[in-house]
């Protein structure tokens, strides 16, 4: 196959680690927002008047956003150019933020958090596809992603210490107003030092129906989830959701392998390695979403903690994270296969999440939940690096936008399902224990509260224990499925069959300088 301008190695663009600060902070920026209101939605609830059944819209008019919009989002990116769709996301968000802020009622806050959700579907994958095109030497690359990988995972629970001190000591509304000055130093900064490669566009005409049907089908998708957690899974409305996004995708993929400019060219997701990303990825998200659930509801309710207490209490999990992913899988990226982190780290994770699997109304946080989020945030901190590179490794640069955003699309809908099937599962084992005590439930006073706290650690003890096996398995498909060897080492991607070179698959592969 000749070379292409896409596929031709470029000079390293000397601003490229300027311009990483101001893609890292978008994305801390991006992955704060997704728990950042959690810990101030009581607060907006009660000022704003909003029910107890529209009150999860605030969660979900940004998931459904998200998570819907994503696959347009990149593709915008890759054919209007990623530092055009980053900064317009960032501006966008902002704006979206303020109006959040301001909302003085049901209708505004709703509009804010979907208009939030549309920015950011635009925004997340501009950033890691401009990673992806900018950090092309394997050893620059694995330190790159090595501090995107600790953002991305580390975020969340970053998000619940700053939401609780805003909550807490200034408004709910500064968990809105935080991303205003965030945003603008990015935009500002990356507009000022990124230097998109060139010949890295994608002048396609735009996929319309393949625009609709995804989008359509994902919202779908992510919204059958969000209501099984409120009103069961055999609710009509549930059912008909999960049956129109199977119906949408099914007909979403068979357009994408006819149409000539796709807008998800099926070789992004067929190929192995990148496939084995995507699933084992999203997986592994299931269960991190539930265990902040978890975790933040049984320190606030069972042990008592204020919400800035209960913020600083994850902080064991943020700093595995942050060693993980910049000091053990970035030093150790360019020295072993990717499956060799992936795996392992996966495997970690679950031995933390195994601990938890041991939570008592009692447990001492020193004692249990310290090292069992240190050996979570090691784990998925080692895992997250590696997946996050080799989502967008070997990928045509036309189509870097699009495959970063199935790696954010695989961890929407992780989250999604983490979120609804883990909380599934935690109340039915609450209401069975309680069904099994009712007589001393019924009793009243210290007895019966403390009936209620052991029904809740039951509870979250029992999903914790599929979180282990959601774990362990995304260890076994990062395993199995992933089989490229180490940046440097040959073809830095193996073609989707397992043998062959990428290019035989029809994949692009940049060179990478030594």
């Amino acid at each position: 196959m000749p070379k292409t301008a896409a596929t031709l190695p470029s000079a390293a663009d000397p601003s490229r680690w300027k311009a990483l600060v101001f893609i890292a902070l978008a994305q801390l920026m991006v992955v704060l927002d997704a728990t950042i209101v959690n810990i101030a939605l009581p607060s907006a609830q009660t000022d704003l008047g909003i029910s107890d059944g529209n009150r999860q819209w605030v969660i979900t008019a940004y998931a459904l956003a998200f998570g819907g919009l994503l696959l347009f989002g990149g593709r915008i990116a890759d054919k209007w150019g990623r530092k055009n769709a980053f900064v317009v996301g960032l501006i966008g968000f902002a704006l979206a933020s303020a109006l959040g802020g301001a909302a003085n009622g049901e209708a505004m806050m709703l509009g804010a958090r979907a208009l939030q959700g549309a920015f950011g579907a635009l925004l997340a994958p501009a950033a890691l596809s401009l990673l992806a095109v900018m950090f092309t030497d394997a050893k620059e690359r694995a330190k790159a992603f090595g501090i995107y990988g600790a953002i991305a995972g580390g975020g969340g629970a970053v998000g619940l210490i700053l939401g609780g001190f805003l909550t807490e000591y200034l408004n709910w509304r500064w968990t809105f107003f935080v991303n205003i000055p965030f945003a603008i130093v990015a935009a500002v900064g990356a507009w000022m030092v990124i230097r998109e490669p060139a010949g890295s566009r994608n002048r396609a005409p735009l996929d319309i129906p393949g625009v609709v049907l995804s989008t359509t089908g994902l919202v779908a998708l992510v919204y059958g989830f969000t209501r099984a957690e409120s009103a069961g899974w055999s609710d009509a409305v549930t059912v008909a959701m999960f049956i129109a996004s199977a119906a949408l995708l099914a007909a979403f993929v068979f357009v994408e392998s006819k149409v000539k400019s796709p807008l998800l060219p099926l070789r992004v997701l067929l190929e192995r390695n990148r496939g084995g990303v995507y699933l084992s990825l999203g997986l592994a998200v299931i269960a991190m979403f539930g265990l902040f659930l978890f975790l933040t509801y049984y320190l606030q309710v069972v042990k008592g903690f204020s919400p800035v207490k209960t913020g600083f209490a994850f902080l064991p999990m943020i700093a595995g994270m942050i060693l993980g992913s910049t000091q053990i899988g970035a030093r150790l990226m360019t020295r072993v296969a990717p499956r060799l982190l992936m795996g392992p780290g996966f495997l970690v994770a679950a031995a933390g999440m195994l601990l938890l699997t041991q939570l008592e109304v009692g447990s001492s946080y020193p004692a249990l939940i310290l090292p069992a989020q240190l050996l979570l945030g090691l784990g998925m901190g080692t895992a997250f690096m590696p997946a996050m590179s080799l989502s967008t490794h070997g990928v045509d640069p036309a189509d870097a936008g699009v495959a970063s955003a199935m790696v954010n699309t695989s961890q929407q809908v992780g989250g999604a399902i983490g979120t609804a099937l883990l909380n599934t599962i935690a109340a039915s084992a609450t209401t069975a224990y309680l069904t099994d005590h009712a007589a001393e439930a019924a009793a009243g006073g210290a007895a019966a509260q403390l009936v209620q706290a052991q029904a809740m650690v039951e509870g979250y003890a029992s999903a914790i224990w599929w979180a282990v096996g959601i774990l362990a398995a995304s260890a076994a498909i990062a395993l199995t499925l992933i089989n490229t060897g180490r940046p440097g080492a040959g073809d830095p991607v193996a073609s989707g069959s397992g043998s062959g070179s990428a290019e035989d698959a029809g994949i692009k592969v940049p060179v990478i300088a030594h």
